[in-house]
């Protein structure tokens, strides 16, 4: 068998799980073999039987011993007692699945067999409810028990064992020389023995080894990708902007305070890029509250002066309306036109020299005469294609994106490896201090106490909740519960409601009473996170402090201390478990978003950190090696190394087939 024949050639398989293959996606052996497994199960050794709840999830090797079917329609569910036989033990623990009334014709007393779950506390007992199980026979031993055994993400229709036996059978069948990759990272480990040690490794270590190869070969496409599209954007021929600096000075001049070293050589690189005859495109990283808006102002004014129109899209009509007017309060003085373009809004936008808006920008009903220069803020919000469009309607603009969310240093390769990048590392002077605090269960009174102290002195507050309504399934607070609540203990003041179930205009206004500081108090959710500047507001409380990522905390953070005034960040957990603890002590010690970031890594991982919009992340499978820059490094070197042997790739016409493939919009 060839690694292209199809999975019909699989000696033993029936016409059924040759459907449900196919149907998955799975049509011929190389697919089926990249099929690799999710994780692996020791079954030389098994946990011991559980004696109480807690802890992580175990596998156990027991004999079912009792099974049940117990309630009625759609409160049933299925029991079977579980004992530890095969250990000689006679630890017992029940499993149970809901509303599978189909179980009892799967799992009957008598049957040995091997699970996977995490044991809980039930009415005395210990229970696992639905765990991963496996009926074991001594016909179908060999790749199945006294081993390291793979377990896979299910297929429907196909049991995990017949699987294994599919998977198995492939790997015995196969010839190893059709497997080759696009291109041989590592020529030195024969592919086909890869496959072999992923699937059925003879030690953990091996699987470990045969994952980091996977990995090496998915980051140098990735790699290639990367450097490919920065070879074609260096090539491409823009248009030379930003000779002219006299609105810039103007602008710098009128200013009553001075830019922090890292601005001042952010718009240096800026304006070095935008002098040269490609478009420039860089990112524009920094911390909450670092001053990035101040150098995206420089950038544009560099492109109004040279003739063009300049553009700023953001993500919510929030964030727009506070860029809108932070625009028009600074540059009022250079009599310039700052026009606003949202879903509900436009302001000024006929022959404005500056544009600000949301997804609107993207459609004809705004118009752009000469657009010259592109910004993205929070540029992970967007997809690469809606990037691209807004790139598009302008004739090979300058692009500048900006992210106030810090990536970790070790994965700025991996992200941001075709842009140019500007990092704001300092803060700009006369910020107030933030104390942070973890509180676990304090007493609402001493809370709102607090409260009434900050707002007697003319200060404003932050209440946030994760929920907007109330939830059966989540345990956690809402804000549409917890505002009256609040209105109640802070009666002498004005407490307002902030969510994104708002109609635009009800946000609008509740947004400006706050900034304008009509109202004191602001029970909101997460929609505050980015865009809202209230120097006045220095207290946040974070309620359910544990459900949100630590990203995410330190940009909620950043609303306060914006200002002169100290500024709290009180957050408010449950305390129940030590991982939440210790993920809201360390956003407690630092402001450093690096720092958090790293720590977020640490914590999470990489596929959690960066979600699945990242450009050019969301399609990668070995996430979890991301954080290891020394990999990253190697598949890079390899990218570079074949683009500067063959850099149209005129050898190898399949990878440059699949470069052209992934080409991204906006460079296309």
């Amino acid at each position: 068998m060839k690694g292209s024949d199809s999975v019909g050639e699989i000696p033993g398989i029936r016409g059924r799980e040759l459907e449900a293959l196919e149907l998955a996606g799975l049509k011929a052996i190389v697919e089926l073999l990249d099929w690799l497994p999710k994780r692996y199960e020791d079954r030389r050794r098994f946990d011991a039987f559980p004696a109480q709840a807690g802890g992580g999830a175990v596998c156990l090797r027991g004999l079912v011993i009792d099974t049940q079917r117990k309630g009625f329609g759609g409160k049933g569910f299925y029991e079977a007692v579980i004992e530890d036989h095969a250990g000689g033990g006679f630890s017992r623990l029940t499993c149970r699945w809901f509303n599978m009334p189909f179980m009892q014709k799967i799992l009957a007393t008598g049957h040995e067999v091997v699970l996977y779950g995490k044991p809980k506390e039930s009415s005395g007992r210990v229970v696992i409810d639905h765990p991963e199980f496996e009926v074991v026979s001594e016909e179908s031993r060999g790749i199945h028990l006294e081993r390291i055994v793979p377990i896979y993400k299910n297929i429907s229709g196909i049991p995990q064992r017949r699987l294994r036996e599919l998977i198995f059978g492939a790997l015995e069948g196969v010839d190893g020389d059709s497997l080759l990759p696009v291109h041989d990272v590592d020529p030195t480990y024969p592919r086909i023995e890869v496959f072999r040690e992923v699937h059925f490794p003879g030690e953990m270590a091996q699987s470990d080894a045969a994952r980091r190869y996977f990995a090496k070969e998915e980051f140098f496409l990735q790699q290639l990708r990367v450097v490919w599209r920065r070879a074609r954007y260096a090539d491409l021929s823009g248009r030379v902007l930003g000779k002219r600096t006299r609105l810039l000075k103007e602008f710098y001049e009128s200013l009553p305070f001075d830019l922090t070293g890292a601005q001042k050589r952010s718009v240096k690189e800026i304006i070095a890029d935008m002098r040269e005859p490609r478009p420039m495109n860089r990112l524009l990283q920094g911390d909450v509250g670092s001053g990035k808006t101040f150098v995206a102002m420089c950038a544009m004014l560099l492109a109004v002066d040279s003739g063009c129109q300049a553009a700023l899209m953001a993500p919510t009509q929030i964030l727009a309306e506070q860029h809108y007017l932070t625009f028009s309060k600074w540059l009022a003085p250079l009599d310039l036109k700052v026009g606003l373009a949202t879903a509900d809004r436009r302001e000024e936008i006929n022959e404005a020299n500056i544009i600000i808006g949301t997804h609107a920008l993207l459609y004809d009903k705004v118009g752009f005469d000469d657009l010259g220069l592109v910004v993205i803020d929070e540029q992970h919000k967007f997809g690469v294609a809606q990037r691209g469009k807004l790139i598009q309607r302008g004739v090979m603009p300058d692009v500048l994106v900006m992210t106030a969310t810090p990536i970790p240093r070790t994965l700025t390769l991996t992200i941001y490896g075709d842009l140019d990048v500007s990092v704001l590392d300092e803060l700009p002077a006369g910020r107030g201090k933030i104390i942070s605090g973890v509180r676990v269960k304090p007493k609402v009174s001493d809370v709102t106490k607090f409260l009434i102290t900050q707002l007697e002195e003319g200060r404003q507050v932050y209440l946030v909740y994760p929920l907007v309504e109330e939830s059966s399934s989540i345990k956690a607070s809402s804000v549409i519960e917890e505002h009256p609540k609040w209105q109640k203990r802070l009666k002498h003041f004005e407490v307002e409601l902030l969510h994104g179930k708002l109609p635009a205009e009800e946000k609008e206004s509740v947004m400006t009473r706050f900034r304008e500081g009509k109202s004191e108090g602001l029970v909101a959710t997460t929609v505050i996170e980015v865009g809202v500047d209230v120097p006045n507001a220095n207290v946040m409380v974070i309620f359910n402090a544990e459900r949100f990522g630590l990203a995410q905390l330190h940009q909620l953070r950043g609303r306060i201390g914006r200002g002169e005034h100290k500024s709290y960040c009180i957050l408010v957990t449950d305390g129940k478990t030590p991982e939440a603890l210790e993920k809201l002590n360390i956003l407690a010690d630092t402001i450093d978003g690096f720092q958090i970031a790293e720590e977020d890594l640490r914590l999470r991982g990489p596929g959690e950190v960066l979600g699945t919009r990242q450009s050019g992340v969301g399609g990668l499978r070995f996430v979890e090696f991301l954080a290891d820059t020394r990999l990253l490094r190697e598949a890079r070197e390899v990218a570079e190394e074949v683009l500067r042997d063959d850099p149209r790739l005129e050898s190898n016409p399949h990878l440059k087939a699949w470069l052209l493939d992934q080409a991204d919009v906006a460079t296309q």
